[in-house]
């Protein structure tokens, strides 16, 4: 028996392709603004009402009513059932479906335990930034840096006290919970030396979120002479360096339209930029930039400006950010 296909395998593939490749392959698109449009292939017409939106990975027609995401186009208008379309755009896409009778459901559920504790994790480090009495090294190295209270709640920019576990005391307490923080990245676990610990202790926090908003990681930047100057949350279910960018959500919650995606170092350039009112600014995650970044990118704009340090460092990284960029770039 060939078993169900996970949910997590489907919205995993759907954030992999681009409708508008999906369309453009069946429908021949022309470029309207920041969608693309054709008439429409389902019902007759002559004007063009049917539109492929990039930024929404989403088409409408706005004669029938014919509607959807890419997986469901590929359904309509090629008339397959859904397995069949999955495995369409899953040989295309160059991923192997997986095929299990019933894991799908606990893995939803641990992804959504994983969500939850980086969620209360998220509170705690921005509630710290206001109360603890640590904090005002945090507050006077942001306001050093010229970020204002208000856009620091925006980005949800919090404070990680000194300490070994403030964290673990508050999210933690039992075995499953300590279990979820150890997943979720949060505290290190030594089990032979029978010790865990906060992993980020006196740092900045900066919450990573997702497409939909939810945190699924944290950079640190520390305050003291301490190092690595800057500490990622590490791989997990939840959170992909290689395919996250920092204030995407953000610069899709501040603009209607994104005319074009400005690519910096770091979060603080991220914010600072914000700040000034220039809120299409990301930056990866202490990754150099990988296609499945440039992908992303260029669902919600054909431009990317590159906007690295001057340094030797900086001018190496937008030249390899460029040759990675190219093969990636439409007419």
């Amino acid at each position: 028996m060939a078993g169900l296909i996970p949910q997590t395998f489907i919205d995993d593939l759907l954030d992999r392709v681009d409708i508008v490749d999906v369309v453009n392959s069946r429908v021949q698109l022309k470029k309207a603004g920041k969608n693309y449009k054709a008439c429409c292939p389902f019902h007759e017409e002559k004007s063009p009402s049917f539109t492929v939106a990039q930024d929404k990975q989403f088409y409408y027609c706005f004669g029938c009513g014919a509607g959807g995401n890419a997986l469901g186009f590929v359904m309509e208008f090629d008339r397959l059932d859904f397995l069949p379309a999955v495995e369409m755009l899953a040989k295309n896409a160059g991923m192997e479906i997986p095929r299990e009778a019933a894991p799908d459901q606990r893995v939803t559920k641990q992804k959504d335990s994983l969500y939850s504790i980086l969620t209360e994790s998220d509170k705690f480090f921005r509630q710290q930034l206001r109360t603890h009495q640590e904090a005002k090294v945090a507050v006077d190295y942001l306001k050093g840096r010229g970020l204002s209270g208000k856009i620091a709640a925006q980005f949800g920019v919090g404070y990680a006290p000194p300490g070994w576990d403030n964290l673990l005391k508050v999210a933690g307490g039992d075995d499953q919970k300590n279990k979820l923080l150890d997943e979720s990245g949060m505290i290190i676990v030594k089990p032979e030396e029978k010790k865990q610990y906060d992993r980020f202790r006196h740092r900045i926090m900066f919450p990573i979120r997702d497409q939909r908003g939810r945190t699924i990681g944290f950079g640190g930047r520390v305050l003291d002479d301490s190092t690595p100057k800057y500490l990622n949350s590490p791989e997990t279910p939840v959170f992909h360096k290689g395919r996250e960018l920092y204030g995407l959500y953000e610069a899709r919650q501040a603009l209607k339209e994104i005319p074009c995606l400005i690519m910096v170092e770091g979060y603080m350039d991220v914010i600072a930029l914000a700040q000034y009112g220039i809120a299409n600014a990301v930056a990866t995650l202490g990754t150099a930039l990988t296609e499945n970044h440039l992908q992303k990118l260029f669902r919600y704009t054909s431009e990317i400006v590159f906007c690295f340090d001057g340094d030797s460092a900086g001018r190496r990284a937008a030249a390899r950010s460029l040759e990675i960029a190219l093969p990636e770039m439409r007419d």
